[in-house]
C-alpha cells in the first residue's frame, strides 16, 4: 500500500514570497526603535513577570484608573500606563505572530513530508536501476545509500553467554 504523498501541495507564488518577506522587512523597521538583544545575564536579571505578577501590576493599574487618589506620588503614572499599553499591545502581536509562525511550521513540516516520500520512492528507484546496471545509477545509489546505514547489533553481554 502506497503510503499519503503531497500533503501539501499549496505553493506560494513568488510574488507572494517577495510579499511576504518585504512584509518581515517592515515589520523589523517598524519595531526596531523598540526591540533589543538582551545577553543572557539581562534576561536573567530582569527576568519574566510570570502570571501572577501580572495579575497585580493589573490590579495596580486598574486602582490607578479609577481611583489615582490611592496611588504612590513617587510612581511616574504617565510612564507606567505607556509601560502597561505597550505591554499589552507586544503581547497581542506576539500571540498573532506565533499562531503564524505555529501555521508555518505547521505547512513545513508537511512539506517536509512530502520531500522525504518522494527522495524514498527516488531511492528505490535508484536501488532498482543500479541492481540492472543502468548507467549512472551505481554512483547514485553508492551516495545515497550512506543515509541508510545500518547500525550493527550491541556485542552480546555477558549475561546473554550464559
Amino acid at each position: 500500500m502506497m503510503g499519503l504523498t503531497n500533503l501539501n501541495s499549496t505553493h506560494l507564488s513568488s510574488a507572494k514570497i517577495t510579499a511576504a518577506q518585504d512584509a518581515i522587512v517592515a515589520l523589523e523597521i517598524a519595531l526596531a526603535e523598540i526591540t533589543f538583544n538582551l545577553s543572557a545575564d539581562d534576561r536573567k536579571r530582569y527576568g519574566s513577570i510570570n502570571e501572577q505578577n501580572k495579575l497585580f501590576v493589573n490590579k495596580v493599574h486598574d486602582y490607578n484608573s479609577s481611583q489615582p487618589n490611592l496611588s504612590s506620588p513617587e510612581v511616574d503614572w504617565e510612564e507606567f500606563n505607556r509601560d502597561h499599553s505597550s505591554r499589552k499591545n507586544m503581547e497581542a502581536m506576539i500571540s498573532r505572530l506565533e499562531g503564524l509562525i505555529t501555521k508555518m511550521n505547521n505547512a513545513k513540516t508537511l512539506h517536509d513530508y512530502d520531500n522525504y516520500q518522494a527522495a524514498l520512492v527516488d531511492y528505490s528507484f535508484t536501488t532498482y536501476k543500479a541492481g540492472s546496471s543502468a548507467s549512472g545509477f551505481e554512483d547514485k545509489h553508492k551516495d545515497l545509500k550512506q543515509f541508510f546505514l545500518k547500525s550493527s547489533p550491541p556485542p552480546p553481554s555477558p549475561e546473554d553467554k550464559k
